[in-house]
């Protein structure tokens, strides 16, 4: 990351958690825009020719995209992984998948042992570096990790209404494309290719823009973030400025989409084990089964 204080403005743990269990029930009705860039994802498999014996649905969220690989990839092993239970019982009751509870950055399975690797979504509320550094581990040779995640320009215009307010973080901090790149690289991945493109949102007004990103566990869960309540006159100034940068009477919010796909190397740059790695065989995974951390 290349800007300062980018570490508290990155995503905490605990509180990524907890809001995407409280979204579990709500994120169906609110998700277009993981619809839209999974779609986008989805369809570079159109061009990209593999034939996976298993595929891992990374942040899979209610299963959509889990859903999808089984479709797509009838012969293979799809797993679908997420670290909120609460998401993975939404993903259970849409189809029967194979469900495993873990970290995306904690992958319980062992070296080398999956040909395709899904992330939509998902790098926004991880520590990057950590999530390549397991696809390197986890991929066979020439298998694929196929992502797409938010750039810096998300949300600007809630950033840049709270700027006039406070010096707060109020959204979470973003990796920018070259940077994910060199990531991607530097842990161990092959031949990254990403691509940007932008979604511009429309709500009447401010209420359905952040009702829209909490029932889909898009909230502020920045580590640095101000963990009091919002007060009235704050919260008026906010909204305000927020509506003055506006051209329209509704909001216009941008998403920024980067879309990107890397290769495994294969044994030669999985990390070594030191003793505390912890694989699991696929074959051993059940269909309700759920393994990871349970903080």
């Amino acid at each position: 990351m290349s800007r300062p204080g980018a570490e508290i403005a990155l995503p905490e743990r605990r509180a990524t958690r907890r809001a995407f269990a409280r979204a579990a029930m709500t994120f169906d009705g609110a998700c277009a825009v993981h619809d839209e860039i999974r779609a986008r994802l989805l369809e570079r498999l159109d061009y990209l020719r593999i034939a996976p014996h298993l595929a891992v649905d990374l942040g899979c969220a209610t299963g959509r995209g889990a859903s999808a690989l089984a479709e797509r990839y009838p012969a293979a092993r799809v797993i679908a992984l997420d670290s909120s239970f609460a998401m993975l019982q939404a993903a259970r009751a849409r189809a029967p998948l194979s469900v495993v509870g873990a970290e995306a950055e904690r992958l319980p399975f062992l070296s080398n042992c999956a040909q395709l690797l899904f992330a939509s979504v998902v790098l926004p509320f991880c520590a990057p570096p950590a999530l390549f550094a397991e696809a390197s581990r986890v991929l066979a040779e020439g298998g694929l990790l196929l992502f797409a995640t938010v750039g810096p320009d998300t949300l600007q215009e809630i950033r840049r209404a709270w700027a006039t307010v406070d010096r707060g973080i109020h959204v979470h901090a973003a990796f920018d494309m070259h940077d994910i790149g060199d990531l991607a690289l530097a842990a161990g991945l092959a031949d990254p290719v990403l691509d940007t493109d932008r979604l511009t949102l429309t709500y009447p007004d401010s209420a359905a823009l952040f009702r829209d990103l909490a029932q889909c566990g898009a909230v502020n869960v920045a580590a640095g973030r101000a963990r009091g309540l919002t007060g009235r006159g704050r919260w008026a100034a906010f909204e305000r400025a927020l509506r003055a940068a506006q051209l329209t009477e509704r909001l216009e919010i941008t998403v920024e989409i980067v879309l990107g796909h890397a290769f495994g190397r294969g044994p030669s740059r999985a990390r070594p084990s030191n003793g505390q790695e912890v694989g699991v065989p696929v074959d051993q995974i059940g269909r309700r089964s759920t393994r990871g951390d349970r903080q």
